[in-house]
Formats: structure tokens, C-alpha cells, sequence
């Protein structure tokens, strides 16, 4: 008997699990299975699986796409024969599952919805999420790729590359110190490229699933407002009771002379690069410059870097801008401070002013890493009646702007540009348009830059904590004192904890440490949680851990740390 086709359905991976997202087919419709070996990647609560065909055979049909989500048992694709009628069990399902469902307006009117969230990055769609979650009828319009410019051509990228350029560190640099021997080692850039992009890919297509299992109708396109409860994606208007406005930032453009020329880009034209530069000059030493700086470094190219103000990353703790600046001219990396960039020549030469000489720097690319300016140039503020002030959006704590119902939230408003910052403006937007009273506050918002070592921060500095007349203590644990730290072959950096010396109120820290983005989190939450330096200091941590130090420093406030000679 002529083996009958087999069913493939969404597995039960969990006691909690009742439907899972449709990531990637790992064999085409068309293709050939083999029972055992992997046939689709599927995620659920973002821990991404990889599944085996449960038969061999043709990749008959499938019925679930990419990015769908799927309740278990549900079918999703067919194996059988060449030429077996399916019908039947396509049948069963009704074939691919239809869109979300998305009301249609009456004759001559316009869908009408609760909420619209212009734009899709990651304050947009979180918005958007925690309004369907309040039981809002919610609608997403994004013009490009969902996920916006952290996950697409930011955050999620730049630090994909940095892992890379990481390990490739790691191993040029210690590899025979650790016992690992590695013979003509050598990078191949566009597979890091290629990886990056399908670490984009895959975080993309899990928002994808996200709004899609909230039922929200995602729109695709331009969206531009046409008055105070009304806007157009193409040729189609909506009306909505609210709008909240979140179409985040761009690489700002400066009046250089010779930015146009080609070999000039922007962090953008970086991060589509599928092969490394030999040289780069980098104009600006803020956070995006010093990651760049990083990454071409790492993997041994000639870097230089031209920054206006003072010193690299100005708004950081001094003493963790000039470790950095040491460790990066111990690598090669050129760095002027102080100079401000005249003109860019042929032959991508950068002529710029420095104590009042002139210098030159050339590269084979030139990066212009000087900051972002709001997208809000055809947004239809002014039909809307919205105020803005250089392109930024006004608003108040709750996300208002000038016009009731219209909030904005993430860079567009002018605040922290910060992915992060996004996300809790976006919560608090969605909470007030369902009647909440919730207030954004920016005190305790935690910075990370993915050097080497990595930095992170929050709250106030040393200096800005003495500069609001603070009776100010601190407390330091150099990286070089730590186990862990050593380990990991860094001995360079530092844990430093601002405190209030009368209090022991924990003011602010910076980290130049390994993990330092992971690790800054437990300061924001014993800031927000108002805990004082004392309880940090008598709370026990783990040994051997890189977070530690944390403890190490708090009890530096008193004079009472135990590896560290006052």
C-alpha cells in the first residue's frame, strides 16, 4: 500500500505553550525532506527552536507562511509524494490561514480604529502591542522594515559585528596565551555581514509575529496626518480616536564641503558594507564613532578619529572617556579632540583645526558620526495642528503633545535617543490613551557602549552630581582586582558608584568593564527601588563574577573594601 502524505502541525514544545511563530522554512515547497533533519525554525516566548520533518518525502504544500502564528496541533505543512492529492487534508485547515481579521468599512466611509501608532521601531510597536493588550482596536503603520532603525540599521547590527570582531580580537590577541592555537586565521567579512543580517532577520520576523498574533493591522507605508483624527497611508484614509506619533530619527547630514563625495557615509552606509575598509576616518568620538572605531580596530584596520568637542564621548564619566581613549590609542586608533573638521578633500582626505593647526587624515571610507535629526519633515504636523519646534514633536511627561488625543514618544520628541527610552515612552503613551495617569521620568535611564571593554552608566556623574552643590562619595574597584575580569584577559577598567554622602542614596555609576551593558541594570533598579549604597555593599554576590565589583566598590564608599589598598 502507497504510503499516505504526513501531516506537519505545530508542536507542543511546553506545558505553557499554545501557539508558536513560523520563523524560517529551512526546505523550500518543492523540496525534499528527510525524516530527522531539520524542515522549519519556529519561536515561541523568543526562545527560537529548530524542528525536524516528521516524515520523508516532498515538501507538498505549506500552509503557514514565515512570520505566522500558529496555535498547536494547528497544520502547517504537508509531505507526501509528487503528485498526491492533498486536498483533503488541506481541506481539513481551509487551506492557509487568512489574515488577521481587520474590519471593512462601510461604503464610502473610513476604518475607523482606536489607536494608530505611526511607526514601527521599538517604541512604535511596543506602543502598539500594549495598546491591543488594553483591548484597543490598533492599527501599526511602518513605510520600511518593522523593528525601525535599532533593529535594522542600529543596535542590533552594530552590536552583531562587534561580537565578531570580538572573538576575532580575542583570538589574534591571546590565543596562545589561552592555548588555542589558530593557524592563518582570517576573517570573512561578508559572512559576518551575512550573519548580521540574518540575526536582523530573524528578530524582525519574531515582531512580525508579535503584532500579527495581537490582531493589530499593520499598514504598510507612508502615513501622514490630515487633521487631528485623520491621516493617509497611500491613497487610503483612516480615522483614529488616537494617534500616537513615532517615526523616529536619521543620520544627521552637516555642511561639510566634500561630504558628497563618494566614499563619505553615514552609520547606515557602514553597516551595509560586505567588505572591511583598510583605513577609516571617523568625523565624531560620541557613542556611534567610538563603536565604529571599535569594530574596524578589532579586526587590526588603520583608524582615526576627529572629534569637535574636548574629549571622546563628552557626556560620559571623565575618567571612563579617558580609559577609553588610552585603551583605543593602544590599539592604533588616532584620536584628536578638540579639532573641528574643514573640508574633506579628494582622495577622501578629512583637513581639519586643531589648537589652531591645521591636520590631515585620510581613509580609505570617511564616517560621519555627528549625531540624528527627528523624521518628521512629511509627517503632516501642521494639518494636524501638531507643535514641533526644529522637527522635534513638544510633549509633556504623559507623551501629550499640543493636541488632545495626539501623544509622540521615542526620538522624534527630542529626548534620550535611546531604544530603551522608546519603549517606556511608548508604555506610558499606551497607559494614558487607556485612561491611565502615568508619567515618563528620565533619571534613572541606564547608557551602554559596546567597546572593548564595554562602558555603561546611569544617573548623574561625578562632576554633574558635585556641579548640584550634592555632598558627593564614591566608591571605586579597578577591573584589575577581579577575578573574573582576569579571566576574560581585561584587566583594564573600573566600577565607579556616586553616592550621596549623607545618605548613602545611590546618585549614579559608570562601569569600564566586561559585561558593564549587562551588569548596569542592577544599579537602575536599586536607584529606582531607592536602596542605598549600604544595602548593595551587604547584599552577597556571586564569586567569580565580573558584577562583584559592584560590591567591591559600594564597600570602597566606606574605606571598608577588602582587596584593594586605600
Amino acid at each position: 500500500m502507497a504510503k499516505m502524505a504526513e501531516k506537519v502541525i505545530m508542536p507542543k514544545q511546553g506545558l505553557q505553550m499554545t501557539e508558536g511563530t513560523i520563523i524560517k522554512w529551512l526546505v523550500p515547497e518543492g523540496g525534499k525532506c528527510v525524516e530527522g533533519e531539520p524542515l522549519f525554525e519556529m519561536e515561541t516566548d523568543k526562545l527560537t527552536i529548530t524542528m525536524d520533518a516528521p516524515a520523508s518525502g516532498t515538501l507538498l504544500k505549506i500552509v503557514k507562511g514565515e512570520g505566522e502564528v500558529v496555535p498547536i496541533t494547528e497544520l502547517i505543512a504537508v509531505i507526501g509524494e509528487p503528485g498526491e492529492d492533498i486536498s483533503a487534508l488541506i481541506g481539513e485547515t481551509g487551506g492557509a490561514a487568512a489574515p488577521a481579521a481587520q474590519e471593512t468599512p462601510a461604503a464610502g466611509g473610513m476604518e475607523e480604529f482606536d489607536v494608530v501608532v505611526i511607526g514601527g521601531g521599538p517604541g512604535g510597536y511596543v506602543s502598539a502591542i500594549r495598546c491591543a493588550q488594553y483591548g484597543k482596536k490598533t492599527a501599526l503603520v511602518e513605510k520600511r522594515e518593522l523593528g525601525g532603525t535599532c533593529l535594522n540599521r542600529g543596535c542590533i547590527p552594530t552590536k552583531a559585528l562587534l561580537h565578531t570582531a570580538e572573538l576575532y580580537e580575542e583570538m589574534k590577541e591571546s590565543g596562545d596565551t589561552l592555548g588555542i592555537n589558530v593557524k592563518e586565521m582570517a576573517v570573512d567579512y561578508a559572512k559576518t555581514a551575512e550573519r548580521k543580517n540574518s540575526v536582523v532577520k530573524k528578530l524582525r520576523m519574531g515582531i512580525a509575529g508579535l503584532v500579527k498574533g495581537r490582531k493589530i493591522t499593520l499598514l504598510e507605508g507612508q502615513a501622514v496626518l490630515t487633521g487631528k483624527n485623520t491621516f493617509k497611508v497611500g491613497d487610503r484614509e483612516y480615522s483614529a480616536k488616537n494617534i500616537i506619533l513615532a517615526t523616529g530619527s536619521e543620520p544627521a547630514r552637516v555642511p561639510i564641503p566634500g561630504a558628497d563625495k563618494a566614499g563619505v557615509m553615514n552609520s547606515d552606509g557602514v553597516l551595509e558594507l560586505t567588505k572591511l575598509p583598510e583605513s577609516a576616518v571617523i568625523i565624531g568620538g560620541g557613542v556611534i564613532g567610538i563603536e565604529f572605531a571599535t569594530l574596524l580596530s578589532a579586526f587590526g584596520k588603520k583608524v582615526t578619529v576627529v572629534e569637535m568637542l574636548p574629549r571622546i564621548l563628552n557626556e560620559m564619566d571623565e575618567d571612563a572617556s579617558a580609559t577609553m581613549k588610552k585603551l583605543l590609542e593602544k590599539k592604533g586608533v588616532e584620536i584628536h579632540t578638540g579639532a573641528k573638521v574643514l573640508e574633506i578633500r579628494d582622495g577622501l582626505k578629512c583637513v581639519f583645526e586643531e589648537d589652531g593647526k591645521q591636520g590631515e587624515a585620510d581613509g580609505e571610507i570617511v564616517v560621519i558620526a555627528v549625531g540624528r535629526r527627528p523624521v518628521t519633515q512629511d509627517l503632516g504636523l501642521e494639518a494636524a495642528g501638531v507643535a514641533s519646534e526644529r522637527g522635534f514633536v513638544q510633549v509633556d511627561g504623559q507623551m501629550r503633545t499640543n493636541v488632545p488625543g495626539i501623544y509622540a514618544i521615542g526620538d522624534i520628541t527630542g529626548k534620550i535617543q535611546l531604544a530603551h527610552v522608546a519603549s517606556a515612552q511608548g508604555l506610558v503613551a499606551a497607559a494614558n490613551v487607556n485612561g491611565k495617569n502615568e508619567t515618563m521620568k528620565y533619571d534613572i535611564v541606564p547608557a551602554c557602549i559596546y567597546s572593548s571593554p564595554e562602558i555603561a552608566s546611569v544617573g548623574l556623574t561625578e562632576a554633574q552630581a558635585k556641579a548640584q552643590g550634592l555632598p558627593v562619595k564614591t566608591g571605586n574597584f579597578a577591573t584589575a582586582g577581579n577575578g573574573r575580569s582576569m579571566i576574560m584577559n581585561c584587566t583594564d577598567g573600573f566600577v565607579k558608584l556616586v553616592t550621596h554622602s549623607e545618605t548613602g542614596e545611590i546618585l549614579g555609576a559608570c562601569m569600564v568593564a566586561p559585561r558593564a551593558t549587562d551588569m548596569i541594570g542592577e544599579i537602575a533598579v536599586a536607584m529606582k527601588a531607592e536602596a542605598t549604597v549600604e544595602e548593595i555593599a551587604d547584599t552577597i554576590h556571586a564569586h567569580p563574577t565580573v558584577s562583584e565589583m559592584i560590591m567591591e566598590a559600594a564597600h570602597d564608599v566606606e574605606g571598608l573594601c577588602c582587596h584593594k589598598l586605600r
